[in-house]
């Protein structure tokens, strides 16, 4: 079994309506998968740095319906969009993934678990 490793680009929601374009708010994130440390956890890092570490099936019942667990609470956004809020002492950040990347990530997760994925 080995770690997962994966970038992917997301978008900072934010309710200001000013004149930045989407790119410039486009932000980098890591998401890791390390099923020999923790198997049931997934860890996403924003820039910051600010980790967040979840339970795996919130990130998959997420992309279905909107789920909370702790500072962490995913719903889908339309048919190709995601959307991840985390809560810490210094706020909220809510941060909007393309679906299919955040699948991507999760079906790397569970053939590296060596268990089938979920459907």
């Amino acid at each position: 079994m080995s770690a997962v490793e994966q970038y992917a680009r997301a978008h900072i929601v934010t309710d200001t309506a000013d004149s930045v374009d989407d790119e410039r708010r486009a932000v980098p994130v890591a998401l890791r998968y390390d099923p020999e440390t923790d198997p049931r956890q997934v860890h996403f890092t924003l820039p910051g740095p600010h980790e967040w570490v979840f339970n795996r099936e919130l990130l998959e019942q997420g992309l279905r319906a909107p789920v909370t667990s702790g500072d962490v609470r995913v719903w889908p956004c339309g048919r190709v969009l995601a959307v991840l809020e985390f809560h810490s002492a210094h706020g909220v950040a809510v941060v909007q993934f393309e679906s299919k990347a955040l699948v991507r990530f999760l079906r790397r997760t569970y053939t590296a678990a060596g268990t089938p994925v979920a459907h």
